[in-house]
């Protein structure tokens, strides 16, 4: 029993023993300079994990009486999360070792918040998901504060904690409610009370108090408060990754929640998601119109596409989890791509944020403007680029699901939120002429944002079997 439980969470068990190991041999050996050697390895893991992930027999497992659950769902979470969270490790270690932030610790840091968002996708029990969660959600505190003679990072950072910690309580309040009128903690536990006695007014209260919790770390409105002043506090490689991996396991999470514990009340958290996914899509389309800063502007950006993706899953059925995994999973590219041009952003060794300072920019780099101009269509939803295709999945599970007004309020979002990504193409390409960037692309950059504005393109006619795997991913969770 105990060897198929271990077996099961064995990736888990590899990278988090890598980290502990990598901790210990850096702090015992030449510390900061092993950090390029680190970076390097902690990504091989972590593709090498994913890989072997991916490949992994089909068919579902669970660990622990229940509270861990392995199948093709968090294969699929896993494996995204996995292959973005190396990419971007490898794309952050050129700002990092320009602005003297290339420290062994940070590597590390992401292994273990990895680990954590492995927990959540595969969380079948309250106390697990809580573990989970606050893995990821501790070393993400620490390197959005990682640059310490920053005070806009140690400011991103404390309130990213602060507020962290608040919806971690309202998250343990409402598994509270939940373990107090169901006497388990388990999924499985929960679900089998709500189909033999309903959702309760001290249930939906429990429900109403996780959806809070979660809401937060997917940086859903109106629990976004935090996501803007972190992203543009935050070091520039850690808002990069704050944008990619993280985002698809707090959906893989809230979707594991509302169909493994409270499948039988879809009725009632559905609504609750449409609101979230509502306000979501309209606060970030109308709130980024204003932004002229670069990272404040892709955390407005990240909050609409949140409300898109929550779609999906307000949809409460296969078809709006598959849109959900397809959605997260397109999102995640166009957010490499786009963040592998901002790490470059630079004046004179300095970081830019501003984006008129992208003004006539084609004409120094034709190339790189043309990639970008492709992943912010991409980003706006302009037909018929794979972004298009990721909303129209949603839209099409929203209007399948009865919510046709849902999808219609998307629409309109959609078209308000083009405007600022429209903005930056209209500054590249008919802006007035400024001083410029100066920053050099390095090739592995230069590579993640061409490839990334390729799939948008390419992605039209072989979409690489996602709609296949997601679809499997998805019945999987409701099975």
């Amino acid at each position: 029993m105990i060897s198929n439980d271990l077996n099961t969470v064995l990736p888990e068990i590899i990278l988090a023993v890598y980290a502990m190991v990598a901790l210990m041999f850096a702090v015992y050996t030449g510390k900061d300079r092993t950090a390029s050697m680190l970076t390097w390895l902690t990504a091989a893991v972590l593709a090498g994990l994913g890989a072997w992930i991916a490949t992994r027999p089909e068919g579902a497992a669970t660990a622990f009486n229940g509270a861990f659950i392995d199948d093709g769902f968090s294969r699929y979470a896993k494996v995204v999360m996995l292959w973005a969270s190396a990419i971007m490790l490898l794309l952050s270690q050129d700002y990092l070792r320009r602005n003297n932030m290339h420290k062994f610790e940070y590597p590390i840091l992401i292994s273990l918040a990895v680990v954590g968002m492995m927990m959540m996708v595969s969380a079948g029990d309250l106390m697990a998901l809580y573990m989970g969660l606050e893995l990821q959600s501790l070393s993400l505190y620490v390197i959005a504060a990682f640059r310490r003679d920053s005070l806009k990072s140690t400011e991103a950072g404390l309130k990213y904690f602060v507020l962290g910690a608040l919806s971690s309580g309202m998250l343990l309040y409402g598994a509270s409610f939940v373990y107090g009128y169901t006497g388990t903690t388990n999924f499985a536990g929960i679900a089998s009370t709500v189909g033999e006695e309903g959702l309760g007014l001290g249930m939906l209260f429990g429900l109403v108090f996780l959806c809070v919790g979660m809401a937060f770390k997917i940086s859903a409105a109106p629990f976004h408060m935090w996501t803007p002043d972190v992203y543009e506090g935050s070091p520039t490689p850690v808002t990069a990754f704050f944008a990619t991996a993280p985002k698809m396991a707090a959906a893989g999470l809230f979707a594991r929640v509302m169909h493994d514990a409270f499948g039988g009340a879809g009725a009632d958290w559905t609504q609750i998601i449409a609101f979230l996914s509502l306000v979501s899509m309209f606060l970030g389309a109308v709130a980024a119109i204003g932004q002229t800063n670069i990272k404040r502007l892709m955390a407005y950006s990240s909050i609409a596409h949140m409300g898109f993706a929550l779609m999906g899953l307000a949809a409460g059925t296969k078809e709006g989890v598959t849109a959900l995994l397809i959605y997260m999973a397109i999102y995640v590219v166009m957010n490499i791509g786009t963040f592998a041009f901002i790490l470059n952003m630079e004046k004179d060794g300095r970081a830019v944020t501003d984006i008129r300072s992208l003004g006539l920019y084609s004409k120094i780099a034709p190339g790189r403007a043309a990639a970008l101009a492709v992943l912010m269509f991409s980003l706006a939803g302009i037909p018929p680029l794979v972004g298009f295709i990721g909303k129209l999945y949603v839209l099409k599970a929203a209007v399948a699901a009865d919510m046709a007004w849902l999808a219609i309020a998307g629409v309109i979002a959609s078209v308000i939120g083009a405007f600022y990504y429209l903005r930056i193409i209209y500054y590249m390409y008919f802006g007035e002429e400024t001083e410029g960037l100066d920053g050099a692309m390095p090739t592995l950059h230069y590579a993640a944002l061409a490839i990334s504005a390729a799939i948008m393109v390419v992605g039209i006619v072989n979409p690489f079997g996602i709609e296949g795997y997601a679809a499997m991913a998805a019945e999987a969770l409701l099975r």
